[in-house]
C-alpha cells in the first residue's frame, strides 16, 4: 500500500485526487489531509478516508475540526497552523505527497516534503515559481522525485525523455534532442471578447471557464492567462529548457495538453479529455497506468484541433511572466505575489478585471529583481510585492 498525504485536500485538485484514490483501495492509503478553513469538507473526508492525521492552517478551524472528530469517535489526530501542514508533508507513512495548496501559502509545506525525500506530485506551481532553483536544489539534496500534476506539465512529462525532473536542469535541451516545448492553453472565457468590454467583466464571468472546473483564483488566472505565464516559468524550471524555447499556444478544444518538438522532426503530444483526474492518475501510478475514471477521448467527436498565437494586448500577463523569468532572482516571486493580491482584489470587487494586469506591471516595474540566495530573500520580495500591490489596489478607480 502506498501512503499518500494531500496538502490542500478540499480544493479541486485534492478532491479529484481522492476520487482517483478511492478507485484503487488496494493500492493507495490516505495517511494525511490538510485544508485551510473548510471544516465541513475536511471532516467529511476524514470520515470517509480515516487518515492518521489531518491539519488545518487556520487554528480556530482546527479546534472545531478536532471537536467534531472526537465527537464522531474517530482516531485521526488533528494538527493546526503552518507547522501542522509541515508535519503532514513529512509524515513518516507518506511515500507520496500531493502539493495542491493554491498560491504562496503552499511554499513551506511543499519545501518540507522535498526536504523529506517524498515523491512529490506538484500542483502548486506558485511555490516553484517563487523559489524555483532553491526548490529543485533541495529536491535533489533530499532525493525527492517530482512529478507535475498540472495537465500541461504532466503532458510534457509524458512526452519527455524519462528521468528525475529534479535533475533535468543539469542537462541541456540539445543533449536530450529537444527543440521546443509547446505549452497549450484554452484561452479562457474571454478569448473572443471585444477588448473594450473586458473592463466590465464580473468575477462570476471570469470564473466561468469553458472547459475546466477549477477554483476561483485559478479560474481568474486562466481568464487573464497568467496561469500560462506561471506555467512557462514552471516548464523552464522543471524541464531545464530556456523560456525562449517554451511557446504558449492557444488551443480552445483543450484536448491536446502540450507538445514537445525534437531534433529529428518529431512532435509528441499528449491528448485526453479535459479532466484533472487524468494527470493525477498518471502521477499516482507512474510508471504504471491506472484507471482515472475518465472516459476515453473520442477523436471523431472532437474532430478538429485549432491553434492560435496569443495576443499580448489581450493577455499581457503572459508577457510579464516571460519578463520576470528572464530577469530571474526575486522577479518571479514579485510576479506571483502581485498577481495573488490583484486577483483577490478583483474577486472582492475592489478593482476591475483589466486592472489585474496593471497592478502586476506596476509592481514588476517598481521593484528591482534581486538575487535569491536564500528563502528569506524570496519571502522578503513576496512581502514587498504584496504591500505595493495593496497600495496600487487602493489607488485604483472602479
Amino acid at each position: 500500500m502506498i501512503g499518500v498525504s494531500i496538502l490542500g485536500s478540499t480544493g479541486s485538485i485534492g478532491t479529484s485526487t481522492l476520487d482517483v484514490i478511492a478507485r484503487h483501495p488496494d493500492r493507495f492509503r490516505v495517511v494525511a489531509l490538510t485544508a485551510n478553513t473548510d471544516v465541513d469538507a475536511l471532516f467529511a473526508q476524514v470520515e470517509r478516508f480515516r487518515p492518521e492525521v489531518a491539519a488545518m492552517r487556520d487554528e480556530r478551524c482546527a479546534s472545531e475540526l478536532e471537536n467534531r472528530v472526537k465527537d464522531a469517535g474517530l482516531t485521526t489526530a488533528v494538527l493546526a497552523g503552518e507547522q501542522g501542514l509541515i508535519e503532514c508533508a513529512q509524515h513518516g507513512e507518506a511515500h507520496t505527497v500531493v502539493a495542491a495548496i493554491v498560491g504562496a501559502a503552499g511554499l513551506h509545506s511543499t519545501l518540507a516534503a522535498v526536504d523529506a525525500g517524498k515523491r512529490m506530485l506538484l500542483a502548486n506551481k506558485e511555490a516553484l515559481v517563487m523559489a524555483g532553483p532553491m526548490f529543485l536544489a533541495r529536491a535533489r539534496a533530499g532525493g525527492s522525485e517530482i512529478i507535475p500534476l498540472d495537465s500541461e506539465h504532466n503532458a510534457i512529462f509524458q512526452c519527455f525523455p524519462q528521468g528525475n525532473i529534479a535533475g533535468e536542469a543539469q542537462r541541456t535541451p540539445a543533449s536530450r534532442g529537444i527543440r521546443k516545448i509547446l505549452l497549450t492553453g484554452s484561452g479562457g472565457p474571454f478569448l473572443d471578447t471585444e477588448l473594450r468590454l473586458l473592463e466590465r467583466v464580473t468575477p462570476d464571468q471570469a470564473c466561468a471557464h469553458p472547459r475546466w472546473k477549477m477554483g476561483r483564483k485559478i479560474s481568474v488566472d486562466s481568464a487573464t492567462m497568467m496561469n500560462k505565464g506561471l506555467e512557462v516559468i514552471e516548464a523552464h524550471l522543471l524541464f531545464g529548457v530556456p523560456t525562449e524555447l517554451v511557446q504558449v499556444v492557444i488551443h480552445p478544444q483543450s484536448t491536446i495538453h502540450s507538445l514537445v518538438q525534437y531534433a529529428d522532426g518529431s512532435t509528441l503530444a499528449q491528448l485526453g479529455n479535459p479532466d484533472m483526474r487524468i494527470p493525477i492518475a498518471n502521477a499516482l501510478g507512474h510508471p504504471e497506468r491506472i484507471d482515472s475514471g475518465v472516459a476515453d477521448l473520442d477523436i471523431f467527436e472532437c474532430a478538429r484541433f485549432d491553434f492560435i498565437e496569443p495576443d499580448f494586448e489581450r493577455f499581457p500577463c503572459i508577457r510579464y511572466a516571460y519578463d520576470a523569468s528572464d530577469a530571474g532572482g526575486t522577479a518571479p516571486a514579485v510576479l506571483n505575489a502581485s498577481n495573488e493580491v490583484a486577483v483577490g482584489a478583483f474577486l472582492d470587487g475592489a478593482i476591475r478585471f483589466t486592472e489585474i494586469a496593471r497592478v502586476i506591471d506596476s509592481c514588476l516595474s517598481s521593484i528591482d529583481a534581486r538575487e535569491a540566495t536564500s528563502l528569506d530573500d524570496v519571502l522578503d520580495a513576496d512581502r514587498e510585492a504584496r504591500a505595493l500591490a495593496r497600495e496600487r489596489v487602493e489607488k485604483a478607480h472602479i
